[in-house]
């Protein structure tokens, strides 16, 4: 099949796909996200896998919940069979290697222990646990048996973790409403890791929600850094956090620094913020795939020159 002016871009393509094919160039690396299923696509696990095929990944994924839900918000959950979790993670992990695993929505305590039970067989894998607690719209996301098994074990089993503001409150029971909140917050919750046997712990604690809108990182090391950020003036918010610990994910895996890994992650979910076009009545998501967008385009324009 050929398309017209096209032939230059189309040669390209064809010519990656046959070094992929015969093992010249470097396979993707393939992670894992173990999430909620959002039908609106903007958040959860179809999320991101966008993300992850933005970032040059292959994306495999367990779902954990069903919602009804769409820009408008979450009318319904309904909780994956914890045995149904369990045996999707144990043939998937018989089949591949994974390179790295985000933790989104959980649902309930059952599905957390499940999901513990299954990180600690991934030994040396990189984890970044999304504490998804509630919608935006104030619907709960994880039942308080679950909030639980996340503090005393999946917080003892993560590398890294993001909690927004309200996540972060929750989880270690402190008021934080202000920049001015978030590092003692931060401390508090590494020590609430260290309590669950982790030393290792990485905490981003994102500032959406405050202005300016930046992002507050300690380091396993005992370092930490606020991370600046803008406003971005747009209806296009559903599923921010989501893609910012994806992103954030594929930044580990490629190799970056911990200050490094965390400042593009925000540059990312910034310019998919700047990129995405009307979708819903509410608040629409993210334009994940922007960047490959771009470079379609681009090997349009010198294909057709």
């Amino acid at each position: 099949m050929s398309v017209p002016g096209d032939e230059r871009g189309l040669g390209i393509v064809f010519q990656e796909a046959a070094a992929i094919s015969a093992g010249i160039a470097e396979p993707r690396p393939i992670l894992l996200t173990i999430a909620g299923f959002d039908p609106s696509s903007g958040a959860g696990a179809s999320a991101d896998l966008k993300v992850f095929a933005a970032h040059g990944a292959y994306g495999m994924a367990c779902l954990t919940a069903l919602t009804v839900q769409s820009t408008r918000g979450v009318r319904a959950v309904e909780a994956v069979a914890p045995t149904t979790v369990a045996a999707t993670l144990a043939m998937l992990a018989e089949d591949v290697s994974f390179a790295g695993i985000k933790l989104g929505m959980l649902a309930n305590g059952e599905i957390c222990r499940v999901v513990n039970n299954f990180l600690e067989a991934q030994k040396g894998v990189p984890v970044v646990l999304d504490p998804v607690l509630r919608s935006s719209s104030g619907r709960e996301l994880l039942d308080l048996e679950g909030d639980r098994v996340m503090r005393e074990r999946l917080l003892g089993r993560a590398d890294w973790t993001t909690p927004n503001l309200d996540e972060v409150a929750e989880l270690t029971g402190l008021r934080v409403v202000q920049s001015g909140d978030v590092p003692g917050a931060a401390a508090e919750l590494r020590r609430i890791a260290h309590e669950a046997g982790n030393d290792r712990l990485n905490i981003v604690v994102t500032g959406g929600h405050l202005d300016p809108p930046d992002d507050y990182l300690l380091a396993a090391d005992g370092s930490s850094c606020w991370v600046p950020g803008r406003r971005v003036e747009t209806k296009a918010t559903h599923g921010t956090g989501c893609a910012f610990s994806s992103a954030l994910l594929c930044g580990l895996v490629a190799g970056d620094r911990p200050d490094v890994a965390v400042r593009r992650a925000k540059e990312y979910v910034a310019a998919a913020m700047l990129a995405a076009y009307p979708i819903g009545a509410g608040n629409g998501p993210l334009d994940h795939l922007y960047r490959l967008e771009a470079e379609r385009s681009e090997t349009l324009r010198d294909g057709n020159s």
